[in-house]
């Protein structure tokens, strides 16, 4: 009996004594503490990092459409697009044909031409519908010969990093409307 209670008597010592001896030990040691403050600095910096990245991206975006534009503007403003008979579809083709691989021409650019009588009538304002991008506002109007002529391509670029809802997006849908436009008089064709 006396040799089974000193089993249960040392158990009992042990087991109050050996998580802090573990403790004491886990606490001594800095095996892996490069690893773990990698880790708490790795997150934040990744995330700067790839914010970084997008926004640099987006600004690339928004200067090729805004190259886009300008030489696309060229056909309207030299009247080839007009004794060519281009259609919106077809202006927008030529203007997908400037921006190869880095947008999603199909389905997010949107082409609009509109025609003023002066420059200060001109509206550059993008369409908007109770906060939404009104795409059904778009019109194709390449005008005359001297005539005042507005085009803006507009594209629904998508942002996917969110740091603290300060992101690039100004739609809904973590969407980022980049607008390209060009104002000019069309030059006296025949």
């Amino acid at each position: 009996m006396t040799g089974r209670r000193t089993a249960i008597d040392l158990m009992n010592r042990l087991r109050g004594r050996l998580p802090l001896r573990l403790l004491g030990r886990f606490a001594r040691r800095d095996d892996g503490a490069a690893a773990i403050e990698f880790a708490l600095v790795a997150t934040p910096f990744l995330a700067l990092v790839f914010a970084i990245l997008e926004t640099a991206l987006v600004f690339f975006a928004g200067q090729t459409l805004e190259a886009a534009v300008t030489n696309a503007s060229r056909l309207i403003l030299t009247g080839q697009a007009q004794t060519a008979g281009l259609t919106q579809a077809t202006f927008k083709e030529k203007v997908c044909e400037q921006i190869v691989g880095l947008f999603d021409c199909a389905d997010k650019l949107y082409v609009n031409v509109r025609t003023y009588t002066s420059f200060s009538n001109a509206n550059t304002t993008p369409p908007y519908n109770n906060g939404q991008f009104d795409t059904t506002k778009m019109q194709y109007q390449p005008g005359g010969p001297g005539d005042i002529v507005v085009v803006s391509l507009y594209y629904q670029w998508p942002i996917y990093v969110s740091l603290l809802s300060n992101n690039l997006s100004n739609q809904n849908g973590n969407n980022r409307l980049l607008v390209a436009t060009a104002a000019f008089r069309n030059e006296p064709y025949q």
